[in-house]
């Protein structure tokens, strides 16, 4: 018997998987700022 593949369906698939991947790598590529002292940016902008 052949098999039939469903091409299009496949390249559905792997661009689903790809966006995911590139998704979760974008998100983990942020930096989250922590302990931000808010009176020395007032201080910086104010010169």
């Amino acid at each position: 018997m052949a098999v039939t593949r469903l091409k299009r369906k496949a390249k559905r698939n792997q661009a689903v998987a790809k966006n995911r991947i590139a998704t979760i790598k974008r998100l983990s590529l942020k930096v989250d700022i922590k302990r931000v002292d808010a009176e020395e940016l007032k201080a910086e902008f104010a010169k």
